[in-house]
């Protein structure tokens, strides 16, 4: 027999618990829909929604270079596109940044083991990152959320610094 010929000929069976937890899975699935309609800050009466205390961003993130550049008042200059990032810079009146995103969570945790090498703070977000002095970062995770990392340099040892 071919390949071809095999083909739907072997299907391994699932075990019941595997199969009872998907079905467990897909059913919690369709209910997220339900129980997301209706979260703080909005007004069931059909009305206008009220404002909430959390950032912007939070609603959109993971987010776009352009999404999280605009939420902080800049046009970005995209200066990388690669299958594992965008980064674009954005110059402003309260300073320069730089904006990461990533298309999954993995590349982001990449990206910071290897930027302590260099130490520096960082405003952290679901597969995003922006880099940037701190007097810059704090405004910015007001409008953005996220969180401020400090990273130390891997190669700073004390002595002489």
């Amino acid at each position: 027999m071919c390949l071809h010929q095999l083909r739907g000929r072997f299907r391994p069976a699932l075990p019941a618990t595997i199969k009872g937890r998907a079905l467990a899975l897909v059913g919690a699935l369709a209910l997220v829909p339900l129980t997301t309609a209706c979260g703080p800050g909005q007004d069931t009466g059909g009305g206008r929604p009220s404002q909430s205390s959390v950032p912007a961003a939070a609603a959109v993130a993971p987010a776009k270079v352009e999404v999280i550049a605009d939420l902080t008042g800049c046009e970005p200059n995209i200066r990388v596109e690669a299958t594992e990032l965008r980064e674009g810079i954005c110059h402003t009146a309260r300073g320069d940044f730089l904006i990461t995103t990533f298309p999954e969570e993995k590349y982001k945790r990449t990206w910071l083991e290897t930027a302590r090498v260099y130490g520096g703070t960082y405003l952290v977000g679901t597969r995003w990152v922006v880099s940037a002095e701190r007097k810059t970062l704090e405004p910015l995770r007001k409008k953005i959320g996220g969180d401020i990392r400090r990273l130390e340099s891997l190669g700073s040892t004390g002595v002489g610094s």
